[in-house]
């Protein structure tokens, strides 16, 4: 499949791609939407409509918040990794996910590629300063698995380098689990077509575009290369006290779903009483007085 798309098929591909930036720009109204304006009705050709959509997310993502208290409350320790191709929809995920949780409990690490310095320390050593701490929650946006997919397909890594990671990371994840770190592995799985589908997108958005580099051409161009990676990293890595967990991201909202209510089986969390909140008086000292604020200093008003 590529540009040049046969004529009977350039209508479908850009419909598919309207709705895809359609959904893109849903994320805004996912922000500011809430159960008293849900949105009425639904795409005819979505698996699901987006008032459905948007209150389960919703729903979701109060037990999220519950989660979170639950994990600061008894100060437990969360890690998830997030994998996949690119444009597999990892992002969009995360972004549901910490979208209404508090940043100084759960946060994201998305690591840049390693420095010249880190290239010569221990593998995992530039990881574990992003492990949580009691009461915290980390979302890893890319991982150490980096090794077994991007780092094997292009290059990056030996032979005796890559088989030294399937040697360690084993033991490395127990070694976390055993310190007390609940770890949870996904990996986001879309076909050949819709990742093409995707890049053609983010080609045609301007909005978009940025996401695109030439690592992402190169994946795109290294399909089968990611593929057989892949298959070697899910049956070397698959271990009982961590196992992987695929989501089918094809259809991005149901994905989004699909991985948060899993998510939120993966702990025993419960909720946590709170002491009633009392918005107590303001302090009023008659003598003092409020100092102008020049008008020079205001954002002006355009809207």
């Amino acid at each position: 499949m590529n540009d040049k798309l046969l004529p009977d098929h350039h209508d479908s591909v850009m419909q598919r791609i309207e709705r895809d930036l359609l959904d893109s720009y849903d994320e805004e109204l996912e922000m500011e939407i809430d159960d008293g304006r849900l949105a009425e009705g639904a795409d005819a050709e979505d698996g699901l409509g987006r008032q459905a959509y948007f209150r389960e997310l919703l729903r979701l993502q109060g037990e999220l918040v519950k989660l979170q208290d639950w994990v600061q409350f008894h100060k437990k320790k969360v890690v998830i990794l997030f994998e996949g191709r690119d444009a597999a929809g990892k992002g969009g995920v995360i972004k549901r996910i910490t979208q209404r949780l508090n940043p100084r409990v759960c946060r994201v690490a998305a690591l840049p590629a390693p420095s010249d310095r880190e290239k010569t320390q221990w593998y995992f050593q530039r990881y574990i300063s992003h492990l949580p701490a009691g009461g915290e929650i980390v979302l890893f946006d890319r991982s150490w698995y980096n090794r077994a997919g991007v780092e094997r397909v292009m290059g990056f890594c030996n032979d005796a380098e890559y088989e030294e990671f399937f040697r360690s990371v084993p033991e490395f994840e127990k070694m976390l689990i055993r310190s007390g770190i609940t770890l949870v592995k996904y990996w986001f799985s879309i076909t050949d077509d819709e990742q093409h589908l995707r890049f053609l997108g983010r080609i045609h958005d301007p909005l978009k575009q940025w996401k695109l580099s030439p690592m992402d051409f190169e994946s795109r161009r290294r399909w089968e290369a990611y593929t057989k990676a892949k298959e070697v990293m899910l049956e070397r890595t698959h271990i009982p006290e961590a196992p992987w967990h695929l989501v089918q991201a094809v259809d991005k909202k149901k994905a989004r779903l699909n991985c948060i209510s899993h998510l939120l089986t993966q702990l025993p969390y419960e909720d946590i009483e709170h002491p009633a909140i009392v918005l107590p008086e303001r302090a009023r000292n008659p003598e003092y007085t409020r100092n102008p604020v020049p008008a020079n200093m205001y954002v002006p008003d355009r809207y």
